[in-house]
């Protein structure tokens, strides 16, 4: 899938780190990992996707490498801790209009 991580045999097979109902949380968290140095990729999205009806029975997968097991689960707390959150509290950056003279005589 694009956007997962390319697979490493050094890195041992894939694992499951953790499960999510919702496609969208489990694609946040895997930008997260690899953000933080840890290839990562998402598996089953497509499939609880197209079949909503399987969302409750089959969850979506983020999977990291094995040998990396560790350092992904101290990154899943710093997701959850609320680490990698932008902050909410500034304000949007300010668009000024066009100047221009000419540009206002336009239709």
């Amino acid at each position: 899938m694009h956007g997962d991580s390319p697979y490493d045999p050094t890195d041992g097979d894939w694992q499951t780190l953790v499960t999510f109902f919702s496609p969208t949380e489990a694609f946040l968290l895997r930008g997260c990992l690899q953000a933080g140095g840890v290839p990562a990729m998402v598996a089953d999205a497509h499939l609880v996707q197209t079949y909503s009806l399987l969302a409750g029975a089959v969850p979506v997968r983020v999977m990291v490498p094995e040998r990396l097991m560790d350092q992904a689960e101290k990154l899943v707390d710093a997701y959850q801790r609320g680490d990698f959150a932008l902050p909410d509290d500034e304000d949007p950056p300010s668009v000024d209009a066009p100047t221009d003279p000419d540009t206002s005589n336009r239709p």
